[in-house]
């Protein structure tokens, strides 16, 4: 192998490997149970995670209006109802 084209393989399997890490962190993040959450309202990436859903997927619900929850907007982000979604979940 030409030593450009292995330099150009390393640079791609660093690329590779950053992407994963970032997904791992990304994925790492949890939240406590929705049964024990006390605030009305979620922000769009806890919300997105109680739902099993992306967070540009609720961002995509709220910009279409045609997701099965609509947000609250406060101070220009999403709120999304806890109720809303406990109800969604069948969650007491």
């Amino acid at each position: 192998m030409h030593a450009s084209h292995r330099a150009d393989a390393s640079a791609q399997q660093v690329h590779l490997t950053t992407l994963s890490n970032k997904a791992a962190r990304k994925s790492a993040v949890t939240y406590p149970p929705l049964e024990t959450q006390t605030r009305p309202t979620l922000g769009t990436a806890e919300a997105a995670y109680y739902l099993n859903r992306q967070p540009q997927t609720l961002r995509s619900w709220a910009s279409v209006q045609n997701g099965p929850l609509r947000p609250r907007i406060i101070n220009g982000r999403l709120a999304w109802s806890v109720a809303d979604i406990r109800r969604l979940l069948g969650v007491v």
